[in-house]
């Protein structure tokens, strides 16, 4: 196998499956994070591992798919090394069927699924199994898949910072103040800072799209914030529900994700508001279990979105040695397993397996 010393720059969930997979392959990995693990957006609460519908398709969608398939023997590996478990299942996802057209388009696509998620997943459309839980639909219908996978995020976050250690790498967290707008460093001068040993894997989420903006000149991505709530409700069993853009999430440990706002302005990113309180509200009258609940978290954060809403991956244009992974947005835990993979494919190989649509300069 390949060996090579690697300094990964972020402590997000691309900076951490990336490193976890240069470790399996023999490297020698130095995780550096400014701030504190997960102090981004892959500090929240939701952890919704949800696919793209089976239509349509592209490459995004069926590097996704890859991906969440991968998924379980993924996190299964990650908690046998580091005896954490990340609260992953393949729990499956509800979607209310608001009328006769929905209904239409959730039968077309059964057929879609069969063909594109090539027999390793199911789409179906028929009657909730638990009103209790799921509550009703105007049709009484629900569309079902069997792809969908949710984590806790900081449980997998703490997984794989054990599992990286326990593989012979190290996770260095410097606790550097982080202002209002995500800035952990400053754009000028990065590279020429210090002297980097080997390749240097930069994931460094809204401060990272800000700096390889500023390097090029141009705008190449930004940030959404999201806001989320935590529930006190054991539902761990329990499918996702997926109602009106709002994604319900069961987690292992007796709690209920809310989630999340999508702002493109804020004041302030950490700060949560009204709108959150009627997300709450809208969750509760969705789920009959939640009804009584009590509110034991809020969260809010910003998520880093590439201009081509998709991952930015690989090299860093310009600078030898120098590569992205950045631009989660929504689906960074989905999409970890497989950009974790390319990524150690292309640093440590130079093998290039990333899909066209997701370089920098498809950004452009």
């Amino acid at each position: 196998m390949a060996t090579a010393d690697v300094t990964v720059m972020g402590g997000g969930i691309f900076g951490l499956a990336t490193a976890h997979a240069l470790c399996l392959r023999g490297a020698k990995v130095r995780l550096i994070e400014k701030h504190f693990v997960g102090a981004g957006s892959s500090g929240g609460l939701v952890g919704a591992l949800a696919p793209h519908v089976p239509e349509n398709w592209n490459l995004k969608k069926a590097f996704q798919l890859k991906s969440l398939l991968m998924a379980e023997g993924f996190w299964s590996g990650v908690q046998e090394r580091s005896g954490i478990d990340p609260g992953y299942l393949r729990s499956g996802r509800l979607q209310p069927l608001a009328d006769e057209r929905a209904v239409e388009q959730a039968r077309r696509r059964i057929e879609g699924a069969r063909l594109l998620w090539q027999g390793k997943a199911e789409w179906s459309v028929g009657p909730a199994p638990d009103p209790g839980w799921a509550g009703t639909s105007p049709t009484g219908l629900f569309a079902f898949d069997t792809l969908t996978a949710r984590l806790s995020p900081r449980q997998a976050a703490k997984a794989l910072v054990s599992a990286i250690r326990a593989l012979g790498g190290t996770v260095e967290e410097l606790n550097e103040p982080v202002d209002g707008e995500g800035r952990r460093m400053p754009p000028a001068g990065i590279f020429e800072s210090r002297k980097w040993d080997g390749p240097v894997v930069w994931a460094t989420g809204l401060a990272g799209l800000r700096d390889v903006s500023h390097d090029l000149g141009e705008e190449l991505g930004g940030g959404v914030k999201g806001q989320a709530a935590l529930l006190a409700c054991e539902a761990r069993d329990m499918p996702q529900l997926f109602v009106d853009s709002l994604h319900i999430v069961p987690h292992l440990d007796g709690t209920v994700a809310i989630g999340s706002t999508s702002e493109r302005e804020w004041d302030d990113p950490a700060s949560t508001d009204g709108q959150l309180d009627l997300l709450v509200e809208k969750g509760r009258a969705a789920c009959p279990m939640l009804r009584s609940a009590s509110l034991i978290e809020r969260w809010a954060g910003v998520r880093p979105r590439a201009s081509s809403r998709a991952p930015m991956l690989g090299a860093w244009p310009g600078r030898d040695g120098h590569f992205i992974a950045n631009g989660g947005f929504k689906i960074g835990f989905g999409m970890a397993p497989k950009v974790a993979e390319v990524m150690a494919d292309f640093v440590l190989e130079g093998r290039d397996t990333i899909p066209a649509g997701f370089r920098v300069e498809d950004c452009r």
